[in-house]
């Protein structure tokens, strides 16, 4: 057989007698295309190891071949960068097994004592040295671990030696200021920035095809921006001048193998050299959900080739869990670096036994009515459609929920649920609709009791709610009650939409963490506040006026509080409000079990483990365990 690259791709052309069946079946697979000269062509979207591949084929299954020039003189380059690649691989194996050279290694240390005016902790310092080691490395810490400046620290050694010039981030708009504050925090110096997202295309087009050398040092941009701008932002890359080190984010948003991001993530990772990808998740729902990051880091090198990659699929749907971590450590093991929580050094958070309370008569009296509803309605429920079950199970726990946080939710509407739990007509009804006019739920009443006593600790709080009525509600009548208090929800503008009227996000939060300037309770909903945003420097207090099933959201409040660089000193408090004989205890114990299954989880480095998901089913699981138990 010959073997040509003369034409730009890979071109097989076998004598006759040369291949057997079997083996041209096996082409096939590997998605070669027999042209009408007999030919077989790779397909167009190759990968720079195709050619090892094909050789190594050849020689196990004794087919005779020779390469033409362009062909000899390609493999000989990807067989040095192969064993380039196998030594670095070799060196960060040994590294994380403990045989490290201990001069160099002082030698970085001492370096970053030199450069990097913060102080960083132990697992930190251990953690950016690998990645230097690596110049394209995963970090996998957990949240709260400080992996920012990780990067920044190994950025800063790299901008030194002359590798890179600026840094590159891709990630959701809620880490855009943690970057640019961590970056002054780590390396002394206000970043000059600049935040693509959103805004006027003919604007970032400017930025893009301006010269590299006036260019800022800090980029971030949204998945979304990088998905519509990918062909300007690789020009970008590939000029002149340019040598960009790129960091993706929480980079499960990658996972999806034929997601656009990851598409647009993929196409730029070629042209860069150094490389990094941050998420506490990096194996959300399936063992696939990990090819894509390593794609992403080594596009040349492929630590899990395709042939991995079936067996690993394979092996899933086999359930053989053991043979998948065996693959995944022989093939990416050395090159992430992951710190477990109890890696950290920080006090254990106390969990103060939730409050329970009695609810006032009228809330007590809609609890009541609408759980009774729910149980009539329940006799009358029928499985023939699943899918319409389904949407009224979770309406109807929305509701039960909605009854324990502020009753007046009742009559918003709820997103497909059609169900008229409450007639309009009734008593009930009009009960709801002038429910504030009657009293104050008693949450409310003991969170203000609550708040006095912070008040007179001096200490800073946080109050949690997941609906965005009951965070008006609170932070109405803590205003009310002489209290200077703000609030976080999805409708609070981030920093990157350059808005002038309404605060920001950040702005909230930098206010909120001066210790001298008087707002000491925010008010805040996990879902736009329980990630990327840390408030563990100066708040050390959560209050979690109501719950919901969701473990992930949950897990990432409790977070915000509790991180290093803070929490080594500061021991996190929190507080739980529950109305008695309610959904409530349910919804603690069901966290509280599943929060401890995935703490146990998380110290294995290949688990089914997330903190991003929606747990759709919860609600769904919940119902069936509250009100179908005991139902005949």
């Amino acid at each position: 057989m010959f073997i040509d690259m003369s034409r730009g791709r890979l071109t097989l052309s076998p004598a006759s007698g040369d291949l057997s069946a079997a083996q041209v079946s096996q082409l096939h697979f590997w998605g070669f295309a027999k042209g009408s000269d007999g030919n077989y062509l790779e397909p167009p979207d190759s990968s720079e190891s195709r050619l090892l591949k094909i050789v190594s084929y050849c020689e196990r299954e004794n087919i005779p071949f020779t390469l033409s020039q362009e062909s000899q003189e390609y493999l000989s380059r990807l067989q040095r960068k192969q064993i380039a690649f196998e030594t670095m691989k070799q060196s960060a194996r040994d590294y994380k097994e403990g045989r490290l050279d201990i001069t160099k290694f002082k030698e970085f240390v001492n370096c970053l004592q030199r450069s990097v005016p913060r102080k960083l902790k132990d697992h930190q310092i251990k953690a950016a040295y690998h990645l230097c080691l690596l110049g394209n490395a995963a970090n996998f810490s957990v949240p709260g671990s400080g992996k920012t400046a990780v990067i920044l620290t190994a950025y800063n050694k790299f901008k030194t030696e002359g590798r890179v010039n600026f840094l590159f981030v891709i990630g959701p708009p809620s880490c855009f200021s943690p970057w640019i504050t961590e970056f002054e925090l780590t390396l002394g110096r206000k970043p000059q920035h600049k935040i693509l997202a959103g805004g006027s295309l003919q604007e970032r087009k400017s930025f893009y095809y301006s010269n590299v050398s006036d260019q800022t040092e800090l980029i971030l941009i949204t998945y979304q921006t990088l998905n519509n701008d990918i062909d300007s932002i690789i020009r970008f890359f590939n000029q002149r001048g340019a040598f960009p080190f790129l960091v993706i984010d929480e980079a499960h948003y990658i996972k999806q193998s034929d997601g656009q991001w990851a598409k647009a993530a993929l196409a730029l990772s070629k042209s860069t050299d150094y490389k990094c990808v941050l998420t506490g998740t990096p194996l959300p729902r399936s063992y696939t959900d990990i090819f894509n990051l390593f794609d992403f880091l080594y596009p040349e090198s492929c630590p899990i080739d395709e042939d991995a990659k079936i067996r690993i699929r394979i092996n899933e749907d086999r359930k053989n869990i053991s043979d998948i971590r065996e693959s995944l450590n022989q093939a990416i093991g050395p090159l992430f670096y992951r710190v477990r929580k109890c890696d950290l050094g920080l006090i254990p958070p106390v969990f103060h036994d939730p409050v329970e309370l009695p609810m006032n008569r009228h809330e007590g009296t809609i609890y009541r009515a609408i759980e009774s509803k729910i149980r009539d309605y329940t006799k009358n429920d029928y499985l023939s459609n699943i899918e319409l079950i389904n949407i009224l199970w979770r309406g109807r726990m929305m509701r039960l929920r909605q009854s324990v946080s502020n009753a007046k939710l009742l009559v918003s509407a709820i997103e497909n649920y059609r169900e008229e739990l409450i007639d309009r007509h009734s008593e009930l009804y009009d009960l709801i609709c002038n429910y504030d006019k009657l009293e104050k739920p008693a949450k409310l009443q003991y969170l203000v009791q609550l708040a006095t006593t912070f008040r007179k600790q001096k200490l800073k709080a946080i109050v949690w709610s997941h609906f965005v009525g009951t965070l008006k509600l609170i932070t109405e009548c803590l205003s009310d009650n002489g209290f200077y208090c703000k609030m976080i929800y999805g409708a609070t503008p981030v920093e990157q939409t350059g808005m002038e009227i309404e605060e920001t996000r950040e702005q909230i939060r930098r206010e909120f963490l001066d210790p001298s300037s008087g707002l000491d309770l925010l008010v805040a909903n996990p879902a736009a506040c329980g990630e990327s945003i840390s408030l563990h420097k100066t708040c050390f207090h959560a209050v979690y006026y109501d719950l919901s099933y969701n473990c992930g959201q949950y897990l990432q409040s409790l977070d915000r509080i509790h991180r290093v660089g803070g929490s080594e000193t500061n021991q996190a408090h929190y507080h739980f409000l529950q109305y008695t004989n309610t959904i409530e205890q349910d919804i603690k114990n069901n966290l509280e079990r599943k929060a401890q299954k995935m703490y146990e989880i998380i110290d294995e480095d290949y688990s089914i483990y997330s903190l991003d998901m929606t747990e759709e089913d919860e609600d769904f699981e919940a119902y069936k365990r509250l009100f179908l138990a005991n139902h005949d």
